[in-house]
């Protein structure tokens, strides 16, 4: 379905006074399976392959699957039934049979953090700010466009691979794991509704673990905005080429897996500069 003339600004979320908070549900039809993959039009695709794909390098920001004990340690996206609005106990509508395809680009955090002495403790809960990622997209460089794929390098595999085996599996035993990720608040949501059509990270959850709020991003951009998330992406190589070529956006290919209703699928993602 195609985009409306002028997208609802935030504030007015939800369209609907009966349904939950933040959500946009009917705002690409009732029956919509596609969410903020809608922006994805493919104007918005064939200018990103033009002005993305210069010089024919590819970057695969996957796990090696031999380096994983559990499905769910893969990278993987999450789809719209991964994740309910919790008191509702509500979902968006199934995830269709489309992959993702269009601009990425990279905030890496973490380089952004050492240069800046900034403390960061992977496997504490802990939030990554606005303030904090506005920063490294303007020490970057990089413009957001409208429909961009959002990338979070936060650090977490950095730090995971440095651990003894005796910590991994300590870690392993918190229930629920504790960890560091984008903060949960309005200001975050906010910015996320105004440009990204998915976002996603390096570690396991992508937003700060155990939430904050009373409240999920995962709710919220899942199960309210119809927007992907992907998590445990391995972007050290990403971020290595991105610092190299100076430049952190990127042209992007996943094929998710065809399994209709699906909760996640590996994120089968290539970055094509």
């Amino acid at each position: 379905m195609a985009n409306p003339p002028t997208l609802p600004s935030f504030k007015d979320l939800p369209l609907h006074p009966e349904d939950p908070p933040h959500s946009a549900w009917g705002l690409y039809g009732r029956h919509d399976q596609l969410g903020t993959l809608n922006r994805l039009t493919d104007k918005l695709v064939a200018d990103a392959a033009r002005d993305e794909i210069k010089h024919g390098k590819s970057v695969c920001p996957h796990l090696a699957v031999t380096d994983c004990t559990d499905p769910d340690d893969f990278c993987k996206g999450d789809g719209l039934r991964h994740f309910a609005y919790q008191s509702e106990q509500k979902f968006y509508n199934a995830w269709a049979k489309r992959g993702i395809v269009g601009r990425g680009i990279l905030l890496d955090f973490h380089t952004w953090r050492l240069a800046n002495n900034v403390a960061y403790k992977p496997f504490e809960t802990g939030s990554i700010s606005l303030e904090q990622l506005q920063a490294v997209l303007n020490t970057q460089g990089t413009k957001v466009h409208f429909g961009d794929v959002l990338f979070i390098r936060s650090g977490y595999l950095d730090g995971y691979n440095r651990l003894p085996q005796d910590e991994i599996e300590q870690f392993a035993t918190v229930v629920p794991p504790h960890l560091s990720g984008v903060e949960q608040s309005e200001e975050v949501l906010e910015w996320i509704w105004n440009n990204f059509s998915a976002v996603a990270g390096d570690q396991p959850s992508f937003e700060c673990w155990p939430t904050r709020k009373e409240w999920a991003l995962h709710e919220v951009l899942l199960a309210g905005f119809g927007m992907p998330i992907g998590e445990l992406f391995d972007l050290e190589e990403l971020a290595n080429y991105c610092k190299t070529s100076n430049r952190w956006s990127f042209f992007l290919t996943s094929e998710v897996c065809n399994v209709p209703g699906g909760v996640a699928s590996p994120a089968n993602a290539l970055a094509i500069f």
